[in-house]
């Protein structure tokens, strides 16, 4: 009796080890809008396979260079191919979502939206067609406005008290971008709050180093008194900064500069105090998105109050100290996170995401 009840257990073992060895991970494929050589993309793509990694999904990620075309390509062949994943990751970057939304309608491919999600307007316009349009799981986006508010007043706190006028010029990213038209809607509110602050001029630099480049060049002829500079990204913050030293302009010192992003050289300027002011940490938006895919892909409810798009507390300010130690965690992909403490597995019904509403330390 006891020799059959130990072939009984063995066989059920070795049928449950079975079952484990051939579960498929729930795939995803993310179209990252930014190059593999653009920081701020390149290290979101990190942390996004580092969270992958770490709980189990199996993650291939497309780059879309900047452009709208190859992104809705890269949709198409997704969507339209023999091996469509479990979820399409995507950004409303340039407008494309709405696009991808309706190719994706009928196609069994789960949708998530991060870091910039659908405009009033857009949503809108799909609620009205509801039968046109796939519906969306989830969109995680970062506090840009707040992010926007926040790095103005920390610059202009960094001024010597006067009542004399400060010129300020602003480079914000893409007008078709709704992170871009957050961050700069923050910045104008803070305006109300600083009349001592003349905007100048917002210029579109695009995200990038060498047009806002030429731009601040342009800028310093037409406003050689300037104070401020403040910057949707890094990089058009460091393309300002080459034409300001050109001009004999001395970053930190004869001008306050700001940023949002942190590549190693934001947070090497930081340190140094080229950079007065700096946001960063919605990378780990990437992070957050992987954690609620793999609790749905296991039948866990990820959004128990009914509510699928939330503006995440991620983006803070980065001091000299914090700024040391971004660097020395960014080698590690996934900055030190462990995802896997964040499911919702395991978790009492009615438990809620605490990324979704409070900032996480790493």
């Amino acid at each position: 009796m006891l020799n059959v009840l130990l072939r009984t257990l063995g066989q059920g073992l070795c049928l449950s080890l079975s079952l484990v060895a051939g579960a498929q991970a729930a795939s995803v494929v993310f179209l990252n809008p930014g190059s593999a050589s653009e920081n701020f993309w390149a290290n979101y793509s990190r942390v996004m396979q580092a969270a992958a990694t770490d709980l189990g999904l199996d993650l291939r990620v497309e780059y879309s260079e900047r452009s709208a075309e190859r992104a809705l390509r890269q949709a198409r062949a997704v969507l339209d191919g023999p091996q469509r994943p479990d979820y399409l990751v995507l950004v409303n970057e340039q407008y494309v979502a709405p696009e991808i939304i309706r190719l994706s309608r009928g196609k069994g491919v789960k949708l998530f939206m991060v870091n910039n999600g659908l405009t009033p307007a857009q949503t809108s316009s799909i609620q009205a067609q509801p039968g046109k349009y796939a519906p969306v799981l989830g969109t995680l986006t970062a506090n840009d406005e707040e992010a926007g508010y926040r790095m103005l007043r920390e610059m202009a706190a960094l001024l010597p008290r006067s009542n004399e006028p400060v010129d300020l010029v602003a480079f914000a990213g893409v007008r078709i971008t709704p992170s871009s038209q957050l961050r700069e809607n923050g910045m104008r509110r803070a305006l109300a709050d600083l009349p001592q602050v003349r905007l100048r001029q917002v210029v579109y630099g695009g995200w990038s180093r060498e047009r806002a480049y030429e731009q601040a060049q342009l800028l310093l002829e037409r406003y050689p008194q300037v104070q401020l500079v403040w910057s949707a990204n890094d990089e058009m913050a460091f393309g300002a900064m080459q034409a300001f030293e050109e001009a004999g302009r001395k970053p930190g010192v004869d001008a306050i500069f700001s940023a949002v992003n942190s590549s190693p050289e934001a947070l090497r300027a930081r340190i140094e105090g080229r950079l007065g002011v700096l946001m960063g940490g919605h990378f780990t938006v990437a992070g957050w998105a992987m954690v609620m895919l793999r609790d749905d892909a296991r039948g866990l409810p990820i959004n128990p109050d009914g509510r699928s798009e939330y503006s995440l507390p991620v983006l803070k300010s980065v001091d000299p100290a914090m700024a040391r130690r971004w660097l020395k965690l960014q080698p590690k992909g996934g900055y030190g996170i462990d995802f896997k403490r964040y499911s919702a597995e395991g978790r009492a019904a009615d438990y809620r995401y605490p990324f979704l509403t409070s900032p996480v330390d790493y």
